[in-house]
């Protein structure tokens, strides 16, 4: 398991044809050795697991990437569900560059973001 800090960019949409380099998230998550979410590592690197998200004209947000007890994941900013950013079939994607996953924001919308990076977590022990 080795933390990763995983950079979505806005993918085309009907607002955005041509995607948004201005618009996205980036977070830090555990990764087994295939890239995918390791739910099983979460609880001990959970204090690590932080997320910014970034939009053009708006301050960004900092919060945490959250693993609930129902096995879903989400970006969180405050305490409690009223903020809570769900990821659709978080646990499923592969994290690689290129790929695509899908994020219900604040407003409700699930819109598409493409992995434009991962890089590791340097740990010093």
């Amino acid at each position: 398991m080795s933390l990763k800090r995983i950079r979505l960019e806005l993918a085309r949409t009907s607002d955005f044809p041509e995607g948004s380099s201005a618009h996205g998230y980036e977070f830090v998550a555990p990764l087994d050795a295939k890239g995918h979410l390791d739910a099983s590592q979460w609880p001990e690197v959970k204090a690590g697991c932080t997320v910014r998200r970034f939009w053009r004209n708006q301050p960004d947000e900092n919060g945490a990437l959250i693993h609930r007890r129902n096995g879903s994941w989400a970006f969180s900013y405050a305490p409690g569900d009223d903020d809570d950013e769900p990821i659709f079939r978080f646990d499923r994607h592969l994290f690689v560059e290129g790929e695509y996953v899908s994020v219900t924001e604040h407003d409700g919308v699930l819109r598409p973001f493409r992995i434009v990076r991962i890089t590791p977590i340097v740990t010093r022990g």
